[in-house]
């Protein structure tokens, strides 16, 4: 599939195809592991790769086999969690997310099966998981294609960049540019974020 994708760019945007890095293009990939992908992308708002990374690995230490589950995340209290590195917010998302699941009142394994939007839809019930962090499952975790995300701050500094934009894009500004690399806007991100 990366092949199409570079095929398609190298037809629709030359400039973004001349930003490839092939060896930093991969395919995409699934996770059967939903939830401990949901609680790392919560984790990982707002902070740096190194500092989530940090976080998180501290969070697995704390699981029973270093297994991040509801059950076993459910046991501990926003303090607990607070002492991985978590801020308080943080904490209490990833216990809410935790106990809608256990009450099943979201069923992570049938995600697979939605479309994007529902996909979305279904996350952002959860407290403090917005449509940014819904992209980045849908891209990191069920390894969705053609999702891209104009409230990702890096996307938008490298497009102002790499078309030399004079400030940051505006929605529209980046949808047009974007409508050029569908259906793989999700590799047109990554080649985008490896531009930086």
């Amino acid at each position: 599939m990366v092949k199409k994708a570079l095929d398609h760019f190298q037809k629709t945007d030359p400039l973004l195809f001349s930003f490839v890095q092939e060896e930093s293009l991969k395919q995409l990939t699934k996770t059967d592991d939903l939830f401990s992908a949901l609680c790392e992308s919560i984790v990982s708002q707002q902070l740096s790769i190194k500092a989530s990374d940090t976080i998180f690995g501290r969070l697995r230490a704390l699981m029973p086999n270093n297994q991040v589950v509801p059950k076993s995340l459910i046991r501990y209290d926003i303090e607990k969690l607070r002492s991985v590195g978590m801020s308080r917010s943080k904490a209490s998302y990833v216990l809410d997310l935790a106990q809608k699941i256990i009450n099943k009142e979201l069923i992570l394994e049938e995600l697979h099966t939605f479309s994007d939007e529902k996909v979305i839809e279904e996350l952002i019930k959860v407290k403090g998981i917005g449509r940014w962090t819904a992209q980045m499952f849908l891209m990191f975790a069920l390894g969705r294609e053609d999702i891209f995300s104009y409230g990702d701050l890096g996307i938008r500094k490298a497009i102002q960049k790499m078309y030399k934009l004079k400030q940051e894009p505006t929605i529209a500004q980046a949808e047009k540019i974007a409508e050029k690399w569908k259906p793989y806007r999700t590799y047109a991100c990554r080649i985008l974020w490896n531009s930086l």
